[in-house]
């Protein structure tokens, strides 16, 4: 059994995920921000369902949402979890296309809408701006091959163990001597996250709880040894901008 409690360092605030802010400079920054307009969404809604036509791209001002695949048989596959300071749309921007995702609303959000169209202006006008997106869409495609390969490579175990870590990149905080989620997702959640059923992931948590690497207080998961969940997963060390939901 491994107990090596103390392998957690918390994460600070800073070292979280920090959104499109990282890959664009503040000048480039208000110039996105300058075709956007506001819109505000309640949680429980659809902000666009699969095979919508994507002429919008969205920032997310304030709140949260999860992006979904339905199976053919109606199962909902969550794929990523979106929060305040990311950009989104699922389309290809410089061509007419669909959404090949559904974006649910789960947390009460506050959006900037943009555009495809006056996008593209930005593009034409501004090499630097298409320097700095082509940065950041470079990054979302590291996230779908690096999420690939978990869900592929190293069985349904590896697969949770990297959710675990990816989540605690994106939404962990010092607690006592570990690191807590804030975010609160049931096993259900989890489940559609890695494409496996309820009882396997209380199966796989009871195991890891075992193990001592993880609890639950409160509805929160706790992470207490972060080098069981990598050794688990053959955790690459990726970066933290790409190892995130």
């Amino acid at each position: 059994m491994i107990n090596n409690y103390d392998s957690v360092t918390p994460i600070s605030e800073t070292a979280q995920v920090q959104g499109l802010r990282q890959y664009f400079t503040e000048e480039n920054m208000e110039r996105l921000a300058g075709i956007m307009y506001p819109r505000k969404i309640m949680k429980g809604s659809n902000l666009f369902w699969e095979g919508d036509k994507a002429e919008y791209i969205y920032y997310i001002k304030k709140g949260r949402l999860k992006m979904t695949k339905t199976s053919d048989e109606g199962s909902s596959f969550t794929l990523y979890l979106h929060h305040e300071g990311d950009l989104l749309g699922y389309g290809n921007v410089m061509t007419e296309s669909v959404h090949f995702l559904g974006a649910e609303v789960t947390e009460d959000c506050e959006l900037g809408v943009i555009q495809c169209k006056d996008l593209e202006v930005l593009l034409w006008q501004h090499g630097d701006f298409a320097v700095e997106f082509m940065r950041w869409q470079g990054t979302m495609h590291q996230l779908v091959q690096t999420k690939l390969r978990d869900l592929m490579m190293f069985g349904k175990p590896g697969a949770l163990c990297s959710l675990l870590i990816r989540l605690n990149n994106s939404y962990g905080e010092p607690y006592q001597a570990y690191s807590r989620i804030t975010v609160k997702l049931n096993n259900t959640e989890l489940a559609e996250m890695i494409g496996a059923t309820r009882e396997s992931v209380n199966r796989m948590l009871s195991d890891m709880k075992k193990e001592g690497a993880v609890y639950t207080e409160n509805g929160h998961l706790i992470i207490k040894d972060l080098a069981y969940l990598r050794g688990i997963c053959h955790c690459e060390n990726c970066p933290k901008h790409i190892c995130r939901v």
